[in-house]
């Protein structure tokens, strides 16, 4: 079962859906505003948002008769705390390798 930071990579590897929510960091948008944005059906945005929504990395509120799409906090949380648990290896090996060419030039 993929983790919650997997969903969240996963959601943003398509193209669409990375430019949808990049155009969220601006302000909350409804699917027309976004659609207009993004160059693309309202319908589209909606199949992709659903999918953001999943990943914890939209959310959604009602405002009057719009409903408005924000940058949820909890996806990114969820993504960097994914990535933070290869750190320790990544800087292992980046030591390791450091240390291998600082010995050949010796």
């Amino acid at each position: 079962m993929a983790t919650n930071g997997v969903r969240a990579l996963s959601a943003l590897a398509d193209p669409t859906r990375r430019t949808i929510f990049e155009a969220l960091t601006q302000a909350p948008r409804s699917v027309g505003e976004l659609a207009d944005a993004v160059g693309t059906s309202s319908s589209a945005v909606s199949q992709h948002l659903r999918v953001l929504r999943t990943a914890r990395m939209v959310m959604v509120r009602p405002e009057g008769n719009r409903r408005l799409y924000s940058l949820d906090p909890r996806g990114l949380a969820d993504a960097r705390d994914y990535l933070e648990q290869f750190w320790p290896s990544a800087i292992a090996a980046y030591s390791a390798a450091v240390r291998i060419a600082a010995d050949r030039t010796g």
